[in-house]
């Protein structure tokens, strides 16, 4: 057997891709030894509660209280606590003990990110993190190493499993939101409390860590405009289905140019999750159950896409487990970590500077004029129609006029999103609109 040098790992948290993440460090312990060419010894556990239940069978003297005396002395750690502190104290512990850490903690890179960063770079380590954005999908190696020398334009993904479970769920079988999002709890894909995905919080997190990445400009959180889809409904997804489209929920993150806030370059970016329609042809349309996807359009490389699971405490350990091989060769190999590239400092730009095109449902009163009018307004706020669908509808809004009421299905040309905004609060108070459906807008075209 090969005589390797022996590398101290401490993973700090034992939940669902802890318990994973050390089992397999002990079940593969001598095939990981062989590919990262040093025995990765697993010192220690770090944990809130000794007694608590574990998804594995761990020796129970693996586990202790103390994180801090674990981290000392430690090569690799591995965060998988979750939340911001103490995680963000104990990764900046470790980084000036002189460790590379290794973490999935999506929520404290999207807002302390820069911080650790910064602090690796210091003293020459490096923090991984390719199960931070997309679980075991790999992305981040992508966009940070493969793509270096592109320019990437547009990324465009699915990475929530919970809300893609709910909406694929919605769009087959026709199911109002409560209903399965009452499943995906039962099921394990939804917690207790579902705010962080249904609202698009955890999308969001991804989005920023994905933007940072690909446009090498450091994205706080509070720049991504956010909207869950606890609102779409089962007449939405009717609609969406008989125009060609599914309802999806998208982290959008895009490189725009001409903008008045734009950087020397001409340049800024957007970064913004929301429900969007993407046409049934789009790859992005086959992503269904609780998988991710992200598709990524670059100017050298063109479309490129990366699919699979998002979650799940044995896939994302595989993430992790790649990242502490990745360590540990870097160990070997000595010298200082590599950086993020962060200097492009491209501004991110408001959602209401974004351009795209929109589906906008209306229930109107069902007399001579209407159109004529919806038209007009639409036309004096810059939103070209490029589809319309009326039908008669037999439950219209309270105080639709005694003629009946119709439901209009407006399908517009690429408009901006404060042109857009504006023209449907002229539209809800022109007197002819009883109630504004919906607006969705439309991605991937």
């Amino acid at each position: 057997m090969t005589d390797y040098r022996r590398l101290r790992v401490a993973l700090l948290g034992a939940g669902a891709v802890g318990s994973q993440v050390a089992a397999l460090l002990r079940q593969h312990s001598a095939e990981l030894a062989d590919r990262a060419g040093a025995v990765l010894e697993l010192v220690g556990i770090a944990v809130r509660d000794l007694d608590a239940p574990r998804e594995t069978d761990l020796p129970r003297e693996l586990f202790t209280t103390d994180a801090e005396t674990l981290i000392v002395g430690s090569d690799i750690v591995i965060e998988l606590m979750g939340g911001i502190e103490p995680a963000r104290s104990y990764l900046l512990q470790a980084i000036n003990s002189g460790a590379d850490v290794v973490t999935a903690n999506k929520a404290l890179l999207a807002t302390h990110g820069p911080e650790i960063f910064d602090a690796a770079d210091q003293v020459g380590a490096e923090v991984y993190y390719e199960a931070a954005a997309a679980g075991a999908i790999p992305i981040i190696r992508p966009l940070r190493d493969s793509l270096a020398g592109d320019r990437v334009q547009r990324i465009m993904g699915i990475v929530n499993g919970t809300t893609n479970y709910i909406l694929d769920r919605m769009d087959k079988e026709g199911a109002e939101f409560a209903d399965v999002l009452a499943d995906a709890q039962a099921l394990g894909y939804a917690e207790a409390d579902p705010t962080a995905d249904v609202e698009g919080y955890d999308a969001a997190q991804k989005a920023a860590i994905l933007a940072s990445l690909a446009f090498h400009t450091a994205v706080p959180l509070d720049a991504v405009h956010r909207e869950g889809i606890t609102g779409i409904d089962k007449g939405m997804m009717d609609a969406a289905r008989k125009a060609g489209y599914v309802i999806k929920l998208l982290a959008v993150c895009e490189r725009l140019t001409g903008e008045a806030e734009a950087s020397a370059s001409g340049e800024a970016i957007s970064v913004r999750v929301y429900p969007a329609l993407v046409s049934r042809e789009h790859p992005l349309a086959s992503v269904h159950g609780a998988n991710n996807a992200v598709f990524v359009q670059a100017e050298a490389a063109g479309n490129l896409m990366f699919y699979g699971a998002g979650a799940g405490g044995v896939q994302t350990a595989s993430a992790v487990l790649g990242d502490v091989v990745s360590a540990a060769r870097r160990h070997i190999a000595g010298g200082v970590g590599v950086g993020e590239s962060t200097l492009a400092n491209l501004p991110v730009v408001p959602i209401g500077r974004v351009t795209t095109s929109y589906q906008i449902t209306l229930e109107v009163d069902d007399q001579p004029g209407v159109l004529a009018t919806v038209a007009g307004i639409l036309s004096e706020g810059r939103v070209s129609i490029a589809t319309l669908e009326q039908t008669v509808i037999d439950d219209p809004a309270p105080g639709a006029a005694d003629g009946g009421a119709a439901r209009l299905v407006i399908g517009t040309h690429k408009a901006r999103e404060q042109d857009l905004s504006d023209t449907v609060d002229r539209l809800a108070a022109s007197g002819v609109v009883e109630r504004v459906v919906s607006v969705l807008r439309v991605e991937g075209d």
